[in-house]
């Protein structure tokens, strides 16, 4: 008697990734001209490039995650499929991990060795002679070479505020995984919904303490070491708790629409995975960035 196996479901041809990947590469061109032309103080379009590579990848969500629900609830993914998307989730994740390794590695060595290096440690005082005469090893560094100076950001106040927004946020995520595990549908929805206004909160005050570092610290992409890696770190992270926030808003819609049941939520379960992921990037980024 033959072996049954299940049907594997193996969707159509996407237009999406490479839909994609173009309003990624407008977003780093638009990107890396927007500072240009802002530093040199020229006129260019690098700012409408850079609305257009978001506003493509904006489309580029709504229509990917339009065909996934489709096919959800069509009952075309099996038990298989469903094991490959959280495969495929989990090793998102870890690149993601891989991702702020980097940029907290840079962090270390900027801190703890190049620092230290140019004030004359370990044999290195002809390195501080040569390089920086005079310099004198402290972190932050608020002054460059070329005498521009700004100021710190401390941990108390705005970044302190948006840590316990995340860690609260993250609670209230939890809940409404809970919730729907358990099918409480309206406790599942203001759960979700109090975890969505937390994110756009966090969002709001990170803009505010932009406006506070550049306008009245003077921290700007031209502050040197200190000034590069602290909006490398909390910039790359506030555009992941954008995505992260957009995720929980179509998972709000899609329980208001009466979608998943406690036996299949696996578009929920991933966004709570990544919630979570983003508020332990930034309890990190706290404790390194703005205390250590």
């Amino acid at each position: 008697m033959a072996e049954k196996h299940e049907k594997y479901y193996v969707p159509a041809s996407s237009p999406w990734p490479i839909v994609g990947a173009i309003g990624l590469g407008l977003i780093a061109f638009g990107a890396g001209h927007t500072v240009i032309e802002s530093s040199k103080e020229i006129d260019g379009w690098g700012a409408e490039v850079l609305l257009a590579g978001l506003a493509v990848i904006v489309v580029m969500l709504f229509g990917w995650f339009r065909d996934q629900i489709n096919e959800s609830m069509a009952g075309l993914y099996s038990a298989q499929l469903s094991a490959s998307y959280r495969q495929g989730m989990s090793w998102f994740i870890f690149s993601e991990v891989m991702f702020f390794a980097a940029f907290f590695g840079a962090l270390f060595y900027a801190r703890f060795i190049a620092v230290e290096w140019l004030g004359g440690a370990s044999n290195n005082a002809m390195t501080n002679e040569i390089l920086w005469p005079g310099f004198e090893a402290m972190w932050p560094l608020t002054e460059t070479p070329g005498g521009i100076e700004s100021g710190s950001m401390g941990w108390f106040g705005l970044p302190l505020y948006n840590t316990i927004i995340l860690i609260v946020s993250s609670v209230t995520c939890h809940f409404a995984h809970v919730s729907l595990e358990k099918n409480k549908r309206t406790p599942l929805k203001l759960w979700l919904g109090a975890t969505i206004i937390l994110g756009c909160i966090f969002l709001y005050l990170q803009g505010w303490e932009y406006v506070h570092a550049y306008n009245e610290l003077g921290l700007t992409l031209d502050s040197g070491i200190y000034g590069n890696t602290f909006y490398m770190l909390t910039g790359f992270h506030g555009m992941h708790v954008t995505l992260g926030t957009l995720m929980l808003i179509v998972m709000f819609f899609r329980v208001l629409k009466g979608h998943f049941t406690p036996d299949n939520h696996f578009a929920f379960q991933a966004t709570s995975w990544y919630w979570h992921f983003v508020d332990v990037v930034w309890v990190c980024l706290f404790i390194f960035v703005y205390i250590l």
